[in-house]
């Protein structure tokens, strides 16, 4: 399976300057909490190896995280900070929408179903999760729901 990006991350996949939600979720997943000052200190190839190590399963997970570590403590001289990895991430929901994208979407008047949240996959679920953080500068809310089918 190949990684995909998303649309609204066009500007900065090309050369990976910025953490893709792809690598954001696999992070979430292995419990990784990577800052961008540690991207930064990696060369394009292991950028691009991020994106394409699995990351789904949970030895995955494992493999993925002690990867990460060596790879973050090679260039930064100690491993980065865990984070706890829930046994049920949000964006895996299929019985509810999240409340913070709930609160989003009804800031930016636009409805939002229980059909048309769990129609998303699981990435693009993860990515509004992302885009609806109240700390989150959001310039791609907007283009994430018409790249998502939600509004015109």
């Amino acid at each position: 399976m190949s990684p995909s990006f998303f649309e609204f991350e066009q500007d900065f996949v090309g050369n990976l300057r910025c953490i893709p939600m792809t690598v954001r979720h696999s992070l979430d997943t292995c419990g990784v909490k990577l800052k961008l000052e540690h991207w930064n200190q990696f060369t394009q190839a292991e950028r691009q190896d991020l994106v394409n190590w699995p990351c789904s399963t949970n030895s995955e997970a494992q493999t993925y995280r002690d990867k990460l570590q060596v790879l973050i403590t090679e260039k930064m001289g100690q491993p980065a900070k865990t984070l706890e990895v829930s046994e049920n991430p949000p964006w895996q929901s299929q019985s509810e929408i999240p409340e913070q994208v709930q609160q989003k979407f009804q800031a930016q008047s636009v409805p939002l179903s229980l059909d048309q949240w769990t129609a998303l996959s699981e990435l693009q679920r993860f990515a509004l999760i992302k885009l609806s953080r109240p700390s989150h500068e959001n310039n791609n809310f907007l283009p994430a729901l018409k790249e998502f089918g939600l509004v015109q």
